[in-house]
């Protein structure tokens, strides 16, 4: 008997113990999975509100908080795409390029893909320079618009890559011209002439198209003439070899 009321006095206690420590155990993930959905939430608020602001610095980490501790939450594809942009505000725009490409090709049926294409294409865009600059983040632009464009043709975001395809050939054409007439200038009109060329085939219609052909004739007009200025330079190189092989003067000079 005695050794029965030990034995249930254990129990009992064995199970309050349990009960408690499940108890707590429950009461912990009940408050933790409050406090877990209320963070995703603030740094959302934060991250909007700073984007709102222009505090991008501010608005970039937030959301890069959530993109990388909550990666399954309901904020967090929201998140990636928020921060893409507080990227781009922020001129960060090689980095803002790569937050949309990582973008698209995670959630490639995502409603926002032409905002993110046209925001790809922006990204190269915003970094074209002047004219005598290498044009290669021209190029990339005017690859991504006409990627958008073929893909999504009816969207609103194709309408305006359509308007930037346009400024990029204008780009693409302006330095064709200006590499064309450096080296007129510097009189190497055969390479010029091939720029000429090349300007007059690829960028019809773009302003520059005439003034090219104009330049095209006058390198063919340059070149025409060169022979005759060469011609007596040539005599006089060969009179020098043929003297060299006879002591003899045969001509008298």
């Amino acid at each position: 008997m005695y050794k029965s009321s030990i034995i249930a006095k254990w129990f009992i206690v064995g199970t309050i113990i349990i009960f408690f420590s499940s108890g707590c155990a429950l009461w912990e993930s009940w408050f933790a999975s409050d406090e877990e959905e209320e963070l995703p939430t603030q740094l959302m608020s934060e991250g909007m509100e700073s984007l709102e602001k222009g505090y991008y610095k501010s608005a970039t980490e937030a959301f890069g908080k959530i993109k990388d501790r909550y990666p399954y939450r309901k904020f967090a594809i929201e998140a990636e795409l928020k921060m893409a942009d507080s990227l781009y505000n922020s001129k960060e725009y090689e980095q803002a390029y790569d937050s949309y490409y990582d973008f698209e090709r995670l959630h490639p049926k995502n409603p926002n893909i032409p905002y993110v294409m046209y925001r790809k294409g922006m990204s190269w865009f915003m970094q074209v320079s002047t004219i005598d600059r290498d044009q290669s983040h021209t190029y990339k632009a005017k690859e991504d618009f006409e990627r958008l464009v073929k893909r999504f043709p009816k969207s609103k975001y194709a309408t305006m890559a359509r308007t930037r395809i346009r400024e990029c050939y204008i780009s693409l054409a302006e330095y064709e011209l200006y590499v064309a007439h450096y080296y007129f200038k510097m009189r190497k009109y055969r390479a010029a002439m091939d720029r000429y060329r090349y300007l007059v085939k690829n960028y019809p219609d773009l302003g520059q198209y005439h003034e090219a052909l104009e330049y095209f004739s006058k390198c063919k007009e340059r070149l025409s003439e060169e022979p005759e200025e060469q011609e007596e330079p040539k005599k006089k190189r060969g009179s020098s070899w043929l003297q060299k092989l006879n002591p003899f003067n045969w001509w008298g000079d």
